[in-house]
Formats: C-alpha cells, structure tokens, sequence
C-alpha cells in the first residue's frame, strides 16, 4: 500500500492554552507575584484623575487652601510613584514569566523535532519544520515578551477603572454600553478574518523555506541541469504568495484601527453629553466630571493597548500553533524492520515508493553475519532506497524486512551527505558513544585511519568546528563520520555511497576506512565506485527498483550481462 504525503499539523487554540497553562503551573508562585503587582498599579493609577477633579473643585470653593492642595499633589505623587513600582515589578515579572515559557516551548520543539520519525521528516521536507524552528520562534519571542506584560496590566486597570467610574457616577455605564458593541463587532470581524489570515502566511513561510532549502541543499545538481530559471520561478511564486497574505493582513489590520478611533470618538462624545446634562442638573460638579473624561481616557488607553494587541497575539498565537503542534507529535517507532530475524539483513518480496509511485518492486535481499554485500546500478535503480528499507526507515507496502536483534538495535548508517555537528570533532565523534573516554577515541580514529588528520586540526580533538567555526573538508568530514561509525561497534553497517564524493585524491584512504568499520560486520554497501563492489563477498545488481543479478564480482564479469557492462563502462572511464 502506498504512503500519503504526513504533515506536521498545527496545534488547536485549546491545545496552545493547554500546553502554555500546563507550564505556567510549574511557576504558580510567581503568577500570582506578578497579578499582586498589576492590581497594585491599576488601583495606584486611578489616585491622579481622582485628585485632579478635586483640584478643578477646590479652585471654586472659596473655603479651600493651598495646603489643600499640595495635600492632593503629594497623593498624586505618591500615587504615581507607587504605580510606576509597582507596574515595573510587574513587567519584570510578566517578561521572566514569558522568557521561561519560550525557553520551555523551545525546548520541546527542538526535543520533539530530534525524535520525530526519519520517514515522517523525510516525507513532510524540512522546509516546514525549519520555518517552524526559525520563523514561528522568532515571531513569538517578538510578540509575546512585550504583549503578555501590556495584556495583563491593561485587563487589571479596566476592571478597576470601569469600577471607580461607576462608582463615580451610574450614568456613565452608559458610555461602557455606547463603546464596547462597537468594539465587539470590529474585534469579533477581525477575529473571524485574521486568524486564517496569519496561518496561511506562516504555513506560506514553510513552503517558501522548503523550496529555499532544496534549491540551496541540490545547488550542483541545479547548476548541472540548467535547473536554476525553474528555482528561481518556485522561489519566486513562493515569495509572492507570502507577500499577498501580509498584505490581505495588513488590510484587515488597518480596517480594524479605523473602527477602534471611531469607538474612541464615539466615547468622549458620549462622556460629554452625560457630564454636561448631570452638571446642569447639580448632579455632578466640573471636578467630577473632569474626573470622569480623564478615568474615560485611562479605560480606552489600556482598552486601545489591548485591542491592538490582538494582532500581535492572533500573530503569536498562530506561530504558537505550528510550535505547539511539533510539540504534541507522537513519535512513535522510528524503526519500521521486524525484529526476531535469523539473519542480519532478510528482505523478502519488498515493495516500497514514494506517494503514489512505486520504486522497489519484489526485492529480495539476504545478508549473512559477516558478509560484506554491495549493492550497484545506475542511477535511479532504487539502490537508496533499498538501503533506507534495510536501515527501518521507511515501511514496505508490501513484503517484509527483518533483522536479527543485534542489528535492530545497533544499526549504522553512512551516507554520502555527512553532517558536521556544531562542537568540537570530540563531541561529533562520540556521539554515538557519550560516555567514551578519549582512548576509545583514539583507538577508532587509528582503526579507520584518521589519528594524523585530527591531529593535524588547530586543535587537534578539542578544535571547534561547525558552520561557525573551523570547516572540515569533505574527507576530513567523511573520516570523522567513519571514526563515529566504528566507536559505535555496529552489528549491522550500511554505507550508502558513503565516500562517493571525497573525490579521487581520497577516494583510497576513504575506502581503507571504510573497511576497517566494516571488517567482520555483516554490511550493505551501496557501491558509486564499482572498485568497492570487487572487494564484496557478494554483489547485488539492480535496475528499475528490481534485482537483475547477483554473485561476485568474478561470476558477474563472466556472465556478460549488466554488471558486465557496468564494469566495462566503469574500467573505460577509469582510463
């Protein structure tokens, strides 16, 4: 049966306040420290229009005083300086509280990412997953450290000033009831065009990232066959339907600001009229009313912080979205082999493809304990694809792969892309062995032949080495990868055109390495060079994703079939 494209889903609203939530209760402590803080600032915040308005009375009021006055001006003092404390521990506490939960939220991404099974990032490109660990961070460290402080404060200064405003006066509740339907409708008609809005864009990042990277990772192969208009044109269709999705956004975003200053005006225009009527009808003095517009204009500042915030925080959340979606996948069985096997290696009538095409059709393949089987054909034939099978993997549609227990759990692979982790070339050797001492080390590196050349390095183990340190060369890389390769005592080795690409000059040195890991293991070699099929205790033909011949290298010259002119074809282009 064949495979569906996986993609990496995103997470629900209700999955995102989940996650977040089952990791501020980790922290209890200090949400409530940070709440304290807010509602002290809030209740600070409203002793200035409060005093103010008694100001404006006492400057009618023939019994009032200068002390009285300087009285108000030092509650207004005291009141700001508490509020400014108080909201500074506050933001303080909130942006800890927002930095704990991204590093958090980091680390599960990254966690999960590294155990997510080979077959789904095979299958889902890494193109969306790289987006979502560059682009959806970033765009959640940049929106919530300074969201979630302005969230919090501003909700606890409108519950306290729509309280002393009421209190104030009942009549300007009918302010609250003249702002906040227009408010509703321009929130709930953002909030149902937005949200879709922001997923596109980001998921548009993943696809602009993926055509990116397989232009960039496939450069020479682009290069070779013209390929590069045809790039340029995904890359460029790419781009633009991130452009037209920010600008759709962008849209709504402006429509969005246009009715929030409209309900702005609406609300002093109304807090007027009211204040107007009641001091006419001796209802409310001018300080009071003074008071009211100013207690007006603190609800709308934080009311307006709020609302605008909701693009930063519908943005945040939909990048929450895509990172907690990673975080919540099952990892499942990254090894897709039977165990139990008779054999190191047993492939029997396997079927196998990608999406709807098949590539593999009925391959049997045996590899006996110690037997050293290699694996040729042109390009194409399926021989990757084979090896990705023997090494779990991908699944077969049909048919079966099985190992015996040794190999199942200590199975290497090689392949002709080799990683150079960002550490010293100690920490990229061991880590197939954590735990082993620099004599193993060293003993691995003299099995396959690479002591002089680490030795060589600036630094010789302890050189740094990575995209921002010192680089290896393809060789030296190569070598590195074998010394791993060998530290690892693997039952079962699979090199899959493992030093194809070290060119000629270490093509020699390579291939002795490549010996010493694989002497005395059972190994599938799938060969670039036919020279490493003539060392094979046996070798195994392929074509269109089937096994045409199989024998040594002696038998197959002599049978005068498709090996027999491979190799012809090979000796011709070796002189």
């Amino acid at each position: 049966m064949s495979q569906t494209r996986a993609t990496i889903p995103v997470a629900t609203t209700r999955e995102v306040w989940q996650t977040c939530l089952g990791l501020l209760r980790r922290r209890t402590w200090l949400v409530i420290a940070v709440a304290i803080a807010f509602v002290i600032a809030a209740a600070a915040g409203l002793v200035m229009p409060m005093a103010l308005g008694q100001i404006v009375d006492l400057a009618t009021a023939p019994e009032s005083t200068d002390a009285d006055v300087w009285r108000l001006g030092g509650w207004m003092a005291a009141g700001a300086l508490v509020q400014a404390l108080a909201a500074g521990a506050g933001a303080i506490g909130a942006a800890a509280l927002v930095e704990q939960l991204l590093a958090d939220l980091r680390e599960r991404l990254v966690t999960r990412s590294l155990r997510l099974p080979r077959r789904v990032v095979e299958r889902v490109g890494t193109g969306d997953l790289t987006s979502r660990a560059s682009d959806d961070v970033a765009q959640v460290a940049q929106g919530l450290p300074g969201a979630i402080p302005t969230v919090a404060a501003s909700g606890f200064t409108l519950v306290l000033t729509v309280i002393a405003l009421t209190a104030l006066q009942p009549w300007f509740a009918l302010v609250i009831l003249t702002v906040v339907p227009l408010q509703v409708i321009s929130l709930r008609s953002y909030l149902r065009n937005a949200p879709p809005l922001y997923a596109a864009e980001r998921a548009a990042f993943g696809v602009r990232a993926h055509h990116v990277l397989a232009a960039l990772r496939g450069l020479p192969t682009v290069q070779a066959f013209g390929l590069g208009a045809l790039h340029a044109a995904r890359i460029g269709t790419a781009s633009w339907q991130v452009v037209r999705l920010s600008l759709r956004a962008r849209a709504v975003l402006n429509t969005f600001f246009a009715r929030l200053n409209t309900a702005e005006l609406l609300g002093m225009a109304t807090i007027l009229v009211v204040a107007f009527v009641l001091v006419g009808r001796g209802a409310l003095t001018v300080g009071g009313a003074t008071t009211a517009m100013l207690l007006f204009l603190q609800l709308f500042g934080p009311m307006m912080g709020l609302l605008l915030l909701i693009d930063d925080l519908q943005s945040a959340l939909a990048s929450l979205g895509r990172i907690v979606g990673v975080a919540r996948m099952e990892t499942g069985n990254d090894d897709q082999r039977e165990a139990g096997g008779s054999a190191p290696v047993a492939v029997a009538a396997a079927r196998f493809g990608y999406d709807e095409a098949p590539v593999l059709h009925d391959v049997d393949l045996q590899v006996a304990p110690g037997e050293r089987v290699a694996v040729v054909g042109t390009s194409g034939a399926g021989k990757s694809t084979l090896a990705a099978l023997v090494a779990g993997v991908h699944a077969p549609w049909s048919g079966r792969v099985q190992v015996d227990d040794a190999a199942h759990s200590r199975t290497v692979l090689i392949s002709q892309e080799v990683h150079t982790f960002s550490g010293t070339v100690r920490d990229n050797i061991t880590l197939a062995r954590p735990e082993a001492d620099d004599e193993a080390v060293r003993t691995a590196l003299d099995a396959v032949g690479g002591a002089d050349v680490v030795a060589a390095l600036p630094d010789g183990l302890d050189t740094e080495v990575g995209p921002h340190a010192h680089s290896l060369t393809v060789a030296q890389a190569q070598l590195v990868a074998l010394a791993r390769a060998h530290l690892a005592d693997p039952a079962l080795v699979l090199l899959d055109e493992a030093t194809a690409e070290a060119g000629s000059a270490h093509g020699a040195m390579l291939d002795r390495a490549a010996d010493a890991v694989i002497s005395g293991r059972a190994a599938l070699v799938i060969a670039h060079r036919l020279d490493q099929a003539v060392s094979a205790d046996r070798v195994v033909v392929m074509s269109d994703g089937r096994v045409v011949e199989e024998g040594t290298h002696a038998e197959l010259v002599a049978a005068d079939g498709t090996y027999a002119d491979l190799w012809s074809a090979w000796q011709r282009h070796r002189h």
